[in-house]
């Protein structure tokens, strides 16, 4: 088991050796719910996954299409802890990165996209073995989403990163169409890598 751990380590490693330059780079981020509304106050970041492909690169502008899908958590439900409550993100969105060399290595960023939050509620006290995925309740919203971001080239291949993702849902028959229950801000840590 250690050596193939430390055979794929060593795979993972030597890779940006071997490879060319590529528009694609992936991205593992750490979401951060904020703000006073009911993302911010009821959920933790669990984790944010990226995939990024610049289709057009300037020598001062890139522009690109991403994909991110992010985990959120809850265990508790008004006090309840027989309930798990998870939001599964997934925001598809166009962006647009500066690149100049009077910024060296850091590369703003703005995009505009769309972004589809389903909430699933499981009930642990009605939980079968026979059924292990169930009972469970899920909702999807979706909103426009706004992202800023600025990265930092720590090589050519690995760079550090912060985002803010700013979501409104559209309202819906189902909740109050307020500040509470439609806005959505969330920041994002990260590392990117090149592939």
């Amino acid at each position: 088991m250690k050596k193939k751990l430390l055979l794929t380590i060593a795979v993972l490693f030597s890779l940006p050796f071997f490879a060319q330059y590529s528009n694609f780079s992936i991205e593992l981020n750490y979401p951060i719910p904020i703000d006073k509304n009911f993302i911010g106050k009821n959920f933790n970041g669990i984790a944010d996954l990226g995939f990024k492909y610049k289709f057009s690169s300037a020598k001062t502008l890139n522009i690109g299409a991403s994909i991110n899908s992010s985990l959120l958590a809850n265990k508790t439900i008004n006090n309840r802890p027989s309930f798990e409550l998870t939001v599964f993100s997934i925001q598809p969105r166009l962006f647009a990165e500066l690149s100049s060399e009077t910024l060296e290595n850091f590369r703003p960023s703005i995009g505009l996209g769309y972004t589809f939050m389903i909430f699933s509620i499981f009930d642990k006290n009605n939980f079968n073995p026979q059924n292990p995925n169930g009972p469970v309740d899920s909702e999807t919203y979706s909103g426009l989403n706004l992202n800023l971001g600025m990265s930092y080239d720590i090589s050519n291949q690995f760079y550090g990163q912060i985002q803010y993702d700013f979501v409104k849902l559209g309202s819906d028959s189902d909740f109050t169409d307020s500040k509470y229950n439609s806005n959505v801000n969330i920041l994002k840590i990260g590392v990117g890598y090149r592939l």
